[in-house]
């Protein structure tokens, strides 16, 4: 052990120390026990009455101010603690403390507001239920306390009614000042008393505008959480869901009101609806959250699912019997509540298990004994399945959708799945947060943590050894570069976003400009994804692409969707619904719309509308229902704040027009067969002709060609010509392309 000094090795505080202390300078004391149990209760530090004139009236210790007190039970040149003031200054019984006389400042220093986390000094088992007044509390601890100095996360010792308790101080208020860590506790200031869960302890006749024991936490912030770019949600579920919940029961009543009891979360996959859940399951101050995945109440025996159910409510209608309106919030949160609250009589499997459930669960929520003290919180991607009854007031009232994330919230997700790693020096310098948010358009908060942990792999695979993975790791050369998240982006792809590998295989070489009426097209259809973007009155567009087989349609639409920039690009055709009925194309085809609603761009491309249709002329047939489908799809207007152009293509014109499916595209526009003129800018665009050859080909074919039989003739020519590694190819001979025009059946 460390030597004592003098002054407490003689039992005496020398003059000189007294002086120091005059001046307000530290002083060291040995630190003793409390002399007698009801001084340990007052919170004050007692010292022998020869020196507590050199102290004056308060000292600060540690991160605590106490009251000095003299006592002449104390010896010179000592400083007795309870156990818990020791604990705060991280003290022990016979050793030296440093003591720092403690002066109040002029004005100002009065606490108006002072929030007190109660416990018991010693917890013995299980938590005990105590119902303690507010009212009284405050009468005990000012009757006690006024006029001493309280700190943040100071703890002071108590006594009330025969039991001893501890108080917590989390956070004083005072007038004109932003953040106050210390102030005095006056006759007027407002006592906040609050207790966790955990205590047992109940708190009751709060007076109005002080019950803020709802959260854990004094601030409704989730990006400490871990959850980031929801900051409109997030306000939208405090409001309906949680303000009346502030305040006290009285002062609802005095309203009228009942508190929301449910609500639902539904959005894309990905979009973190389970993690929010869980996560103000966290900050809530209430009973342990009961988290329900939808498949687990379902049961082989006949009732048990409903019994289940009923087993949910059990602990919240006992606590609300016994306690009333102080009864604690009961949270139930169901995962995928669609498995098990599908929409009443749509389920055809003989035995109303489903429909049942539903009912049950309604009269729990809001029947005739409703309860009170519960939240219900339900997460599900299909909202469509779900029964009407349970969204109505009273229910699952407050819906809100968890969609994808703006660029701002792409940013605030980034900088959480990132933080440990800046924190930890492992994220290289030139790592461009606000480049990576602009770039990860419709990604999901999943896809980017999938993104981040996609970069972070490459880092750790440099520093990695396959050859011996027994050798030693520098682990101060981790270092997560923007080289990694650029690509990491190449291999992680978000589910709302553009293939670009699919793109591509419908426009295998390109596109090739033919002439004027193709620079037409395109300039009209750029016009159309412009009007599409910044018009506030025409948030959809459709438009038909229509022409004969093989005048490159398809490739138009395809790389028209990928100039336009728009995050979302989805393409529909026939040959991805190969043996579907027409009830799956149908579904299929409105979930591709359905998906275009929640992102904020989207291009939906409806490629061989025939196709899709199952068209034959002999008959002719057609699928009606996928006709429906698509009539009322390609004139549905988005949701508010979502834009979508559709484009499609057809070599049908006549049949659309019969079936009054052209007439639903806003433009109609004719993709032409190939002139002579045309013809010989492609061939010389291909390089496969010398120039004074091209329009002598040109002529070989005809008055009309198709651009992709064009490139076919071409390529079947290009066969077989032989030219040294590393040389171009050679230029086409006349003779060879006509004889391959010829053996193909002519122009």
């Amino acid at each position: 052990e460390p030597p004592l000094p003098p002054q407490l090795r003689t039992g005496r505080l020398p003059a000189s120390a007294r002086a120091r202390a005059r001046r307000g300078m530290s002083v060291q004391l040995k630190v003793s026990n409390c002399p007698a149990q009801e001084l340990a209760l007052t919170n004050c530090a007692f010292v022998a009455p020869a020196d507590a004139p050199g102290l004056g009236p308060f000292v600060e210790i540690g991160a605590s101010v106490l009251s000095v007190r003299p006592d002449a039970r104390i010896e010179p040149g000592c400083l007795a603690l309870n156990a818990v003031q020791r604990r705060n200054a991280q003290a022990s019984s016979g050793m030296p403390v440093e003591v720092l006389p403690f002066s109040p400042p002029a004005g100002g220093f009065e606490a108006a507001v002072a929030t007190l986390e109660l416990d018991f000094v010693t917890r013995r088992g299980a938590a005990r239920a105590e119902t303690l007044d507010a009212k009284k509390l405050e009468q005990v601890v000012k009757a006690r306390f006024v006029g001493q100095v309280l700190s943040v996360g100071q703890k002071v010792t108590f006594e009330f009614a025969g039991t001893n308790y501890l108080f917590a101080v989390a956070d004083v208020a005072v007038d004109k000042v932003d953040t106050a860590n210390r102030a005095l506790l006056g006759e007027g200031t407002a006592l906040v008393f609050e207790a966790l869960q955990a205590t047992g302890i109940k708190i009751v006749g709060q007076r109005a505008g002080m019950s803020s024991s709802l959260f854990k936490r004094k601030d409704f912030n989730f990006s400490k959480l871990g959850i980031g770019g929801l900051d409109k949600q997030f306000g939208d579920i405090f409001r309906r869901a949680f303000a009346s919940r502030v305040f006290p029961p009285g002062v609802v009543a005095q309203l009228g009101i009942q508190h929301v009891k449910g609500m639902l979360l539904h959005g894309p996959p990905g979009t973190g609806k389970t993690l929010i859940a869980r996560q103000i399951g966290k900050m809530l101050n209430g009973k342990e959250p009961k988290v329900v995945n939808g498949p687990e109440i379902l049961s082989k025996y006949v009732g048990q699912a409903e019994e289940n159910i009923r087993n949910l409510f059990k602990d919240a209608e006992a606590d609300q019997q016994q306690n009333g309106d102080e009864s604690d919030l009961h949270i139930i949160i169901f995962d995928e509540i669609d498995a098990i609250c599908k929409s009443r009589g749509s389920v055809r499997d003989g035995t109303g298990v489903h429909d049942s459930i539903v009912n049950q669960l309604l009269t729990k929520v809001d029947g005739v004994d409703a309860l009170n003290n519960i939240l219900l919180i339900g997460m599900t991607n299909r909202k469509d399945m779900l029964d009407e009854a349970l969204m109505r007031p009273g229910r699952l009232e407050v819906q809100v959708e968890i969609g994808l994330p703006d660029e701002a919230g792409r940013h605030q997700i980034l900088g959480i799945h990132t933080a440990k790693q800046k924190k930890s020096g492992f994220l290289g310098g030139d790592v461009d947060l606000a480049d990576l948010a602009a770039r990860t358009k419709n990604f999901s908060g999943a896809e980017i943590e999938g993104l981040v942990k996609s970069a972070t792999s490459f880092a750790l695979n440099r520093q990695v050894n396959v050859d011996d993975l027994g050798a030693p790791i520098d682990e101060n050369a981790i270092r997560v570069t923007m080289a990694d998240f650029e690509t990491a982006l190449l291999e992680v792809k978000p589910a709302f976003g553009v293939s670009q590998d699919a793109m591509d295989a419908y426009r295998p070489q390109g596109i090739i400009p033919t002439g004027d009426k193709f620079e037409h097209i395109m300039a009209t259809c750029r016009a159309l994804a412009a009007q599409v973007e910044t018009s506030e009155r025409s948030p959809i567009i459709s438009c038909l692409l229509e022409g004969a087989p093989g005048a490159g349609k398809t490739a138009l639409a395809a790389t028209l969707a990928l100039e336009s920039g728009f995050p979302y690009v989805k393409f529909i055709s026939a040959d991805t619904m190969v043996g579907f009925s027409e009830s799956a194309k149908c579904s299929k085809i409105a979930k591709v719309f359905d998906d275009a609603y929640k992102s904020p761009l989207s291009v939906v491309v409806l490629d061989d509308l025939e196709r899709l249709l199952e068209y034959v002329a002999i008959g002719p047939r057609f699928s009606n229902a996928v006709l429906q489908t698509l009539l009322v799809l390609v004139k549905r207007q988005p949701p508010k704040g979502h834009r979508l152009l559709v484009l499609a293509t057809s070599s049908q014109l006549p049949v659309l027009e019969t079936m009054d499916l052209a007439a639903a595209f806003n433009v109609q526009l004719n993709v032409p067969l190939l002139a002579p003129q045309d013809v010989t800018a492609v061939l010389t665009a291909t390089g496969a002709f010398a120039a004074a050859d091209a329009q002598s080909a040109a002529a070989v074919l005809g008055e009309r060609v198709a651009i992709k039989r064009l490139l076919l003739l071409v390529e079947m020519a290009c066969q077989r010509l032989e030219a040294p590694p590393g040389a171009p190819r050679p230029h086409v001979p006349l003779d060879r392309f006509t004889d391959v025009v010829m053996d193909c059946g002519g122009a």
